[in-house]
């Protein structure tokens, strides 16, 4: 392909091809050669291409990129390290933009990945305390991923093989993923990851241990960025939830967020690749670090939002549609969606009003706001869908097999029985067929799953949210109570 070809090419043309590199993906048995042209990721990758090709938009460019300096292309904003307001708002508007783009139905447009990279990059000062290396590995990755557009994905848990059993357990052990042997090009790893989403079409791969790992078992212990086209490294996918029939299935054939378990079968990172290695304490408190941490955070909080507002703008659609908007347990029900967007989005604000600079100089969202709508974000979902469906109720399973019919051959009584109070049978089928694949299909069960645990266990973070705070302010004022009572009874 001659440079000028490569030149005229879309930023988005120019990522697709970019996958077309030998990468192993397994899909219903078999290796996908070109996950590009297979009919399981078409719909996504058109979507993820229609937002790369933002970058170039004259009027997009600005909304959800910035040029670096030096630079005349504009790069996403999750690559903009913030060093005021202005700069933090310019990194929550691009999310916005690209989640309301997929109503907050995709999660993982590497916005998130990509962020965890930025803030390493921030703090990479600090974090080279941890690695002699690391500032210039993060540094030269940083650049490279931001420069060339890498869609970044990410992969911390281990396979759900028997939960009882820990590193302490040989067999447990050798399906962790773990370090086998240093050579003078890298570290051989072995072992599984999952949940990666979006695997198949990323660029990298950000590996970590999810939870805190004991310095005996420090073979488990590392960071790594691991290319997905690794020799060795199989991406084995679960059972698409597409659909080619668009109409009917709106978000099925547009948003389906490939998931996938990463089988490391002996492969090779190089050196280049390895962030941290074989100590535990430090690959914790690079796991830990606030700045990238609060980055990435930051945008799953935006992305939830335009979720939720979607959900709400479907149920008082369905509402309105049926003529049930009327009722006031109806109204309770929408008002409890709009609550939840209320609530979500306040604590967004706040996580932004309250930023700080960290030590690292880099202008970060606070935490604790984030937190909470993480955790709230994990029940208010799964009620969310439930209140759609108590509002639809029978209507969602009596609709036709395809919109098509609607002006079939008896189009007559389809328009007189599927319509709506305030709509035509067509509008009302489409409705009520797009509520289902929100909670329905497979897609919708996916996503109820997902925005259950992609944050974690919710029992877990919850525990955490009061271990770690600072339970005095809470207890003092209750102490001071009781003991100035204690004086008056004293005194008396």
């Amino acid at each position: 392909m001659n440079k000028n070809s490569m030149i005229n090419k879309t930023r988005g043309k120019k990522y697709l091809d970019s996958l077309k590199d030998g990468r192993n993906v397994w899909l219903n048995g078999g290796i996908v050669e070109d996950v590009t042209a297979h009919p399981a990721f078409t719909g996504t990758l058109s979507t993820i291409e229609r937002l790369f090709n933002m970058l170039d938009h004259p009027e997009e460019k600005q909304l959800v990129g910035f040029q670096p300096p030096g630079s005349d292309a504009y790069v996403h904003s999750s690559f903009l390290v913030p060093r005021n307001q202005d700069d933090l708002r310019k990194r929550s508007i691009a999310f916005k933009y690209w989640a309301d783009e997929t109503h907050g139905v995709m999660s993982r447009l590497s916005e998130y990945a990509r962020s965890l990279v930025t803030g390493w990059y921030a703090a990479r000062e600090q974090l080279a305390q941890l690695d002699p290396q690391f500032a210039y590995k993060i540094a030269d990755y940083y650049e490279k991923a931001r420069d060339n557009d890498l869609f970044v994905a990410n992969a911390l848990l281990d396979p759900q093989v028997d939960r009882s059993k820990g590193l302490e357990d040989f067999d447990a052990a050798d399906r962790i993923l773990h370090i086998v042997k240093e050579t003078e090009d890298g570290l051989i790893l072995r072992g599984a990851k999952m949940i990666a989403t979006a695997a198949p079409y990323a660029h990298d791969f950000l590996i970590f241990p999810f939870h805190k790992i004991k310095e005996e078992y420090a073979k488990h212990a590392h960071a790594l960025i691991v290319p997905a086209n690794s020799p060795r490294l199989h991406i084995v996918c679960r059972e698409p939830f597409t659909s080619d029939r668009e109409q009917d299935h709106l978000l099925s054939a547009s948003f389906d967020e490939m998931d996938a378990v990463l089988f490391f079968d002996d492969v090779l990172v190089p050196w280049e690749r390895v962030l941290i290695h074989g100590n535990a304490e430090a690959v914790w408190k690079f796991r830990m670090n606030r700045t990238a941490n609060s980055l990435a955070f930051h945008q799953t909080v935006v992305r939830l939002l335009s979720k939720l507002e979607f959900v709400t703008g479907v149920a008082i659609a369905i509402a309105e549609a049926i003529g049930v908007s009327g009722y006031l347990h109806i109204q309770e029900k929408l008002g409890e969606l709009i609550t939840q967007v209320e609530t979500i989005h306040s604590l967004l604000v706040a996580s932004e009003a309250q930023a700080e600079r960290d030590e690292t100089g880099t202008f970060i969202p606070a935490l604790k706001p984030i937190d909470t709508a993480r955790i709230l974000g994990s029940q208010y979902y799964p009620r969310a869908i439930e209140i759609l469906q108590q509002i639809g109720a029978g209507g969602f399973v009596q609709v036709p097999s395809t919109l098509e019919e609607i002006n079939g051959p008896i189009s007559e009584l389809m328009h007189k029985y599927f319509a709506g109070a305030t709509v035509g049978a067509e509008e009302k089928v489409k409705l009520f067929k797009l509520a289902w694949d929100l909670f329905g299909s497979q897609l919708g069960s996916r996503h109820e799953l997902y925005e259950r645990y992609y944050a974690g266990d919710p029992v877990r973070a919850l525990a955490n949210i009061y271990t770690n705070a600072e339970k005095q302010q809470y207890t003092k004022p209750v102490w001071e109570f009781l003991q100035s009572k204690s004086h008056v009874k004293n005194g008396s």
